[in-house]
């Protein structure tokens, strides 16, 4: 069973070194590539006032914010819903950046969840293209009308719809694959490695012309690269 997080978080800032705070966390479940509809979500007191150009990004204000719990409060209740699983974010180095500063602040363990950033995802599959969120769901026919303001658990859906065409589109999920393992390599690489296909294909070709194929390999003497090949198959 693969499972992975689809996460994004909305702040009051750029920069949790220069006292940026998180205000909000989406995210969304999936299990083999299909959104489970399990999702948690969550406010936060970023216990500082919202500057103007972040609120205008996400519209989330001081008097709203006011009474939600602060960070601490929510923490274990969050690493309770991700467990182990990858988290598949967009830009990650921005959200994990924020996420391991609170859970510092807050005295707990940084998150060692294993990583996919679709950034970089996409920029592997659509070079020189733009690659931000708004773009990916125009390239690949999203309906993303509901943005109009950032929302972590709304670009989270989202961004769970891209995620799938991003490694191969919905077909994906239907996939009888069985084992997948995503590794995120020092923020910057990603690799996927797919297990072999438990059952092998039938051979499209019939018994009449394999037997062909063979009489016309031994025609061509015992050095032939073919009847090598022939050899060394017969081995595995």
């Amino acid at each position: 069973m693969i499972r992975e997080i689809v996460l994004d978080t909305e702040t009051t800032g750029l920069s949790p070194q220069g006292g940026d705070r998180l205000v909000e966390i989406g995210c969304v479940e999936l299990i083999n590539h299909i959104p489970t509809g399990r999702t948690h979500h969550v406010y936060i007191n970023p216990e500082r006032p919202m500057p103007e150009e972040a609120f205008r990004v996400h519209g989330l204000g001081d008097e709203f914010l006011a009474d939600k719990p602060l960070f601490k409060a929510v923490a274990e209740d969050f690493r309770a819903f991700i467990g182990d699983a990858t988290l598949v974010i967009h830009n990650a180095p921005f959200d994990m950046g924020f996420l391991n500063a609170e859970m510092e602040w807050a005295g707990l363990p940084r998150l060692t969840n294993a990583v996919i950033d679709t950034v970089m995802v996409a920029r592997q599959k659509h070079p020189g293209a733009r690659v931000s969120l708004d773009a990916l769901c125009k390239h690949y026919g999203i309906d993303n009308s509901r943005r109009t303001l950032h929302g972590a658990l709304l670009d989270s859906e989202i961004l769970a719809e891209v995620y799938l065409e991003l490694i191969g589109g919905k077909q994906v999920s239907l996939a009888l694959v069985a084992e997948v393992e995503t590794t995120m390599i020092g923020m910057g690489q990603t690799r996927m490695a797919v297990a072999q296909r438990p059952v092998a294909l039938p051979p499209r070709i019939s018994t009449a012309e394999a037997a062909a194929h063979e009489a016309f390999i031994e025609k061509m003497g015992e050095n032939a690269i073919w009847a090598r090949y022939e050899q060394s198959a017969a081995a595995e």
